[in-house]
């Protein structure tokens, strides 16, 4: 029953933060300079068709009912009609959801596989040489701009090597070789610092486990270290690991905008890009309800693997 109770409770929280994601998205946009019903009008329009176009979109209405509106229509899973292209917005993102998708999954896969056993080797080596290779190169990953990282693998591995496309992106359709050959870039580059930071709470939290009395006890009795330190001190340090991964989704999708414009990949952070250049607003509103929902779904999904993890919640 309280396992129960905390995935009700959880669960029930994510109405009110949606909420006010979407007054945010809304408000944000209707207060940012630019006008775009004259930018669709064109230069040469008389006032008259500028009102009318702004009539026809609904934009002449009052800001709150401008909102419901937006609103009654997003909570029946319509997001509304482009201003640029006059398609649906969620057609659009359907479109462009494919290689968004496939990048940060890939990333977050590299990253976990690469930044918890990197972690738990510089904790269990703690003060030797891998540890401090380790925590440099963490801090290397924060420091470095994501879009500089980008670069450097396209001038190194593409330009010098040969060994990567250096943009563009094909489908799986066309063969999971050439698909992994053209996300490995853009993974890498999105992986640096989703690495370190794993890599880092990793350490961190093993490091408090590891100095637990049951950790003493398992070595009293003679257990060999790899067992003290991998099946009983790695499950106890997994819930700040968990969590940091569900947190760093925020980084990702950051990192994907500015990924997806530097290797020219036809997903949703391009496609904010181009929205944001052409004040495209129900466009940049549905992308924005799309990266919150996600958030929200993984940090969800990261609140309930808790019931498996924290020893509170599992005993009850």
């Amino acid at each position: 029953m309280a396992v129960a109770g905390v995935l009700l409770k959880r669960s029930v929280s994510v109405v009110p933060v949606l909420a006010v994601v979407a007054l945010i998205a809304f408000l944000l946009l209707r207060f940012s300079s630019g006008d775009p019903v004259a930018q669709l009008a064109g230069d040469n329009a008389d006032p008259a068709a500028i009102a009318a176009i702004r009539a026809r979109l609904g934009l002449d209405q009052p800001l709150p009912v401008q909102f419901l509106h937006w609103l009654w229509r997003l909570l029946q899973g319509d997001l509304g009609i482009s201003i640029v292209s006059n398609q649906p917005v969620s057609t659009l993102i359907a479109q462009r959801v494919g290689p968004t998708f496939a990048v940060s999954l890939t990333t977050i896969i590299f990253s976990v596989l690469v930044g918890v056993p990197t972690g738990v080797l510089a904790a269990w080596r703690r003060g030797g040489w891998f540890d401090r290779f380790a925590m440099w190169t963490s801090v290397t990953g924060f420091a470095v701009p994501t879009f500089a990282i980008g670069y450097f693998w396209i001038y190194l591995l593409s330009m010098q090597l040969g060994l990567f496309p250096v943009q563009g992106y094909a489908p799986l359709s066309e063969g999971i070789g050439r698909f992994f050959w053209h996300l490995a870039l853009p993974t890498l580059t999105l992986s640096l610092v989703y690495v370190a930071l794993i890599a880092r709470v990793a350490r961190t939290s093993l490091l408090e486990v590891l100095n637990e009395d049951f950790v003493r006890t398992a070595r009293a009795k003679g257990l060999p270290e790899r067992i003290v330190v991998f099946k009983h001190a790695l499950r106890n340090a997994a819930v700040p690991i968990v969590s940091i991964v569900g947190i760093g989704v925020a980084l990702l999708i950051g990192g994907v905008v500015v990924t997806e414009s530097v290797f020219n990949l036809p997903g949703l952070g391009r496609l904010t890009v181009d929205s944001v250049l052409a004040r495209d607003y129900p466009v940049i509103q549905g992308i924005i309800m799309v990266f919150g929902g996600a958030y929200v779904a993984i940090n969800l999904l990261v609140d309930i693997s808790y019931t498996f993890f924290d020893p509170r919640i599992s005993a009850q």
